[in-house]
């Protein structure tokens, strides 16, 4: 494959971004049809996000978009590749699934366009999507290399047994899970999730990505899920997983974390069960950085649905430098400020702002995609620069190719 795009096709694709502004949609829910015959293709995605209604068929549309505005300043677009390495990483993406998408593309494309996708649009849409399928291959096979090479690391799916099963919350439990081989395990970054291969009977495989919630060990691994109205995954997680159910488990990967060496403040700021992330990270901060200034913000409905307080409580204890404030939206009848909660209602923007180092820390920011959107503008609008602005979204990732 060519190492850099030729210009006659960076104008080729640039010239069909009005017909994927208009039919980009209709392209992509082709493209997905088309690879879901193929049942191993179709289970290496996440289905909850392609049915009716589903998200990803938008997102990617919106990634395409971006791919074909930006192909020539591919530069812009390294965030999001290295994002969607680690989620092919997480699922177990290959080098030979690749072809399979490059056919369902080109092909969605000469279906919906017709004539207009002539032999040249998409011979210069070959080109560039195997000049962005090339950096992704190659980029995986580094993260697969380093996973194996790991302490206590290994590649494809690895068996852990539940050792313990806790309630968090109304809606939420955690599990600690052990590999069955009673072998270490690889020391994750503080943020990064696993993905699950989960046999549920009546349904095909289901893939999901959950947050490891506590801090690296060595030995265990704890994810916290949040059951989903018609969860499929969370449901039969909350049901039917106990101590000594079997779960296969791929690596842990992702690109949000925490920096290794902190020299800054933290602001660790979570909405609902996005502080499953953040709860590793405060563990890692009371164990290995007690005196890094730690803020750690979480808002919640109310005391049913606030898990983990009295353990973040108690990490903070430990260290005088984390400062824990937490927001309950709608209190319960008989719930107490400064004894449940800090601040009822919502965190707004004029309160993160006035109540965090917004010219000096960095944020760390993980929660529904309302959530996460109101603070990471608020932010922005501050003056905090991007670079210090990390966040972590539930769904399906806005990039192409993200699966």
């Amino acid at each position: 494959m060519s190492k850099t795009l030729s210009e006659r096709t960076i104008a080729l694709v640039k010239a069909t971004v009005p017909a994927l502004e208009a039919h980009g949609l209709d392209i992509v829910r082709e493209m997905y049809a088309r690879m879901f015959q193929n049942p191993e293709i179709r289970d290496l995605f996440n289905q909850s996000h392609h049915g009716d209604g589903g998200s990803q068929p938008r997102a990617l549309t919106g990634a395409i978009l971006a791919y074909a505005g930006n192909i020539d300043n591919l530069g812009a677009l390294a965030p999001a590749v290295e994002r969607i390495a680690q989620k092919h990483v997480g699922l177990q993406i290959l080098p030979d699934h690749y072809p399979h998408v490059a056919d369902a593309l080109l092909g969605a494309i000469k279906a919906v366009l017709g004539d207009a996708a002539t032999d040249e649009i998409l011979a210069a849409w070959g080109e560039a999507y195997w000049f962005l399928a090339d950096i992704l291959i190659a980029r995986e096979h580094r993260v697969y290399g380093e996973q194996k090479a790991a302490d206590g690391g290994w590649n494809g799916w690895r068996e852990f047994r539940v050792e313990q099963v806790v309630r968090e919350s109304s809606v939420i439990r955690s599990f600690v899970l052990r590999p069955v081989d009673g072998q270490a395990v690889m020391a994750h970054k503080p943020g990064q999730y696993l993905t699950f291969w989960l046999e549920i009977p009546g349904h095909p495989p289901v893939k999901r990505n959950y947050s490891i919630s506590g801090a690296a060990n060595d030995e265990t691994y704890r994810i916290s899920v949040k059951r989903e109205p018609q969860g499929l995954a969370s449901g039969w997680l909350h049901d039917a997983a106990q101590a000594g159910t079997i779960l296969k488990v791929a690596p842990p990967a992702g690109e949000f974390f925490l920096a290794d060496h902190p020299e800054r403040p933290v602001v660790l700021l979570s909405g609902g069960v996005g502080l499953t992330p953040m709860v590793a990270m405060l563990e890692t901060i009371a164990a290995r950085h007690p005196a890094l200034p730690t803020h750690y913000i979480h808002g919640t409905h109310n005391r049913e649905t606030h898990a983990m307080r009295d353990h973040v409580r108690a990490l903070a204890a430990q260290a005088s430098a984390i400062r824990v404030v937490d927001f309950h939206q709608t209190p319960l009848p008989g719930e107490t400020a400064g004894a449940d909660y800090d601040h009822a209602g919502i965190i707004t923007d004029d309160w993160l702002i006035a109540n965090t180092p917004a010219g000096e820390a960095d944020y760390y920011i993980c929660g529904p995609r309302p959530f996460l959107r109101a603070a990471v503008s608020a932010l922005s609008l501050a003056g905090v620069a991007s670079d210090r602005i990390h966040y972590e979204f539930f769904g399906p990732a806005d990039e192409l190719l993200a699966a």
